[in-house]
């Protein structure tokens, strides 16, 4: 009798295989289920893989803005520079006082040094 059955059981899920394939109920209840701890790994690690994408594109959207800034800071810098080295040529600082009326001459003997002795 339990030949029988078996026998049964194999006509049975024969049938019942193709049945459930195509409704479904295979996919959602034993491929699934024996792979959750699976699937829910690889969504994991999806969302992870995601993540690091975008703070990877920030990181670059920042380091160019950055490269951008310091390009801009040594264009303004070495205009600084230049105004300053022309602003303190001897001519100009004379030409700038005479024009602000400060009454400043320029020196006709070099200057010297007074050394005091102490006592």
């Amino acid at each position: 009798m339990s030949n029988a059955k078996e026998k049964n059981n194999k006509k049975v899920k024969t049938g019942s295989y193709l049945k459930e394939v195509l409704s479904g109920s295979m996919v959602t209840d034993k491929i699934v289920l024996k792979n959750l701890w699976y699937l829910l790994l690889l969504t994991l690690l999806g969302a992870l893989y995601i993540g690091n994408r975008f703070h990877a594109e920030k990181v670059t959207r920042e380091t160019a803005r950055l490269t951008r800034e310091i390009k801009d800071m040594r264009a303004e810098s070495l205009t600084t520079s230049t105004e300053l080295m022309y602003a303190s040529k001897q001519s100009e600082v004379f030409r700038m006082v005479r024009e602000k009326g400060l009454g400043l001459e320029e020196l006709k003997t070099p200057p010297y040094r007074l050394v005091v002795d102490k006592k």
